[in-house]
């Protein structure tokens, strides 16, 4: 999928698998059964993202829209009162997305299962034995999904847009300079929180730019963000090989 911000950066992510991608991450998150959605605060988080999604122009935001308008019409749905008599007897409004979503969740794993072989069968060397963590050394860190990096954007825009003016800025900066300027920043200081990537001028070309710089050069493998535990500030640092 491609995304676009403006008319000067495109980049190519097929990490943006669709509506479903975003909604089984948000049921994740709640710690919920995927058959018991909770609809009403599943709804506000997925239009939270889709208002981060269409600021950088997501192409082909309509999948995103319809599942939202999904979302809100089996939330009202939800909250009309019921005749006792009755309510046992009517169908769960969810029941279809919910099919939808488990098919999905069933596809993803059996994706993730057969990624996850093709690797171990790609090592040829024995594995070296883990070293033993030492005291009082960093925390270990765990890899981020991509629906994290936009939700903390997505904070990132609301905290930052709220403190300009509302002058327009031209940014024709290309992807690249981004891209580099990124890369850059993590050899001098080895590892950044996600936040300090964002340096001034925090024009809205100019973060949309570095955030998909970001996304970018993740998808490339050359940085790795991370995060000790789920809602916890993402680190992002340069990937192993890369100098």
């Amino acid at each position: 999928m491609a995304l676009v911000a403006s008319h000067e950066y495109q980049v190519v992510l097929d990490a943006f698998r669709g509506p479903m991608d975003l909604l089984l991450y948000l049921v994740k998150h709640e710690e919920v059964d995927v058959r018991d959605i909770p609809v009403a605060r599943v709804a506000e988080q997925f239009k939270q993202y889709l208002d981060v999604l269409s600021l950088i122009d997501v192409e082909r935001a309509g999948d995103f829209l319809v599942l939202a308008a999904t979302l809100m019409e089996i939330k009202s749905k939800m909250l009309l009162p019921h005749a006792e008599e009755t309510a046992k007897d009517q169908e769960d409004p969810r029941r279809q997305l919910v099919q939808q979503l488990i098919q999905y969740k069933r596809f993803k794993d059996a994706s993730a299962l057969l990624e996850s072989q093709g690797e171990r069968h790609a090592l040829r060397l024995p594995r070296q034995p883990a070293t033993a963590p030492t005291a009082g050394g960093p925390q270990r860190l765990q890899p981020v999904e991509l629906w994290d990096l936009v939700s903390a954007f997505g904070r990132l825009m609301r905290e930052t847009m709220t403190q300009l003016t509302h002058d327009v800025v031209v940014d024709q900066t290309p992807l690249h300079v981004y891209m580099e300027t990124i890369l850059e920043r993590l050899r001098s200081e080895l590892r950044l929180p996600f936040s300090a990537l964002f340096t001034p001028p925090h024009t809205r070309g100019r973060l949309v730019g570095l955030f998909l710089g970001v996304l970018e050069l993740t998808k490339q493998q050359r940085i790795l963000p991370e995060q000790p535990e789920p809602f916890a500030e993402i680190w992002v640092a340069l990937a192993p090989e890369v100098v």
